[in-house]
């Protein structure tokens, strides 16, 4: 099962593809790259442009995860 996992913001990285079937692995993947370790803590999740609350969620083939970083405004 393959998702699409969207870095947006100043995270700064392409677009990866990954098996996964849970957010929990998608989180446990993307921990592996030291990179991106106080991005994970720090940003919101969307699946499919949804925003989520809980990391227990099951994937859909094709789905879209996006790592939305906080926003300073002014």
């Amino acid at each position: 099962m393959s998702i699409k996992i969207e870095f947006l913001g100043p995270i700064g990285k392409s677009p990866i593809e990954i098996e996964a079937t849970t957010l929990s692995q998608v989180k446990e993947v993307l921990a592996q790259d030291s990179s991106l370790s106080s991005w994970l803590e720090s940003s919101a999740v969307a699946i499919n442009d949804e925003i989520i609350n809980s990391i227990d969620i099951d994937l859909k083939d094709g789905d879209r995860v996006s790592l939305l970083p906080p926003v300073c405004g002014g």
